[in-house]
């Protein structure tokens, strides 16, 4: 930092004076310090923790289909009708430790032919019953 004191020189003054960039700078640092901690922690909010368990299809499990058609599968087998799946669902029924029942109903299937498969299950004694779903994108 140059000053002439007392001496009235014509020269021409080469340097620049940095000293009110400096003030600034050091006002808006001030400003951006304190004003950032009140931006992000406004309001306090406990967040849910999110977890994703991913089921694994034990050997025991009864799987229950049913296609866009309304079709019943117990596994991989055409099943006729809902009497004939409450007949086989007693058979699991007596099994100890019960097995769980897991229906994976078509998104197109009417909500009719779902709805018998849960009442044959339901019937049969059945307990442990679970709906098969795709994670969304």
């Amino acid at each position: 930092m140059a000053m002439n004191v007392g001496e009235a020189d014509d020269e021409i003054m080469s340097e620049i004076n940095t000293t009110p960039l400096v003030d600034v700078m050091l006002v808006l640092l001030i400003i951006f310090l304190i004003t950032i901690p009140v931006v992000t922690t406004s309001i306090k909010v406990d967040l849910p923790k999110e977890s994703n368990l991913v089921r694994e299809t034990k050997p025991e499990n009864v799987i229950i289909s049913v296609d866009a058609k309304g079709k019943i599968f117990l596994y991989d087998t055409p099943i006729k009708n809902s009497d004939d799946l409450f007949n086989r669902m007693k058979k699991f029924a007596v099994a100890k430790p019960q097995p769980e029942v897991q229906i994976r109903g078509d998104g197109k299937s009417d909500f009719e032919s779902v709805g018998r498969v849960l009442y044959a299950v339901q019937r049969a004694g059945i307990t442990k019953v679970g709906f098969i779903t795709e994670p969304q994108p």
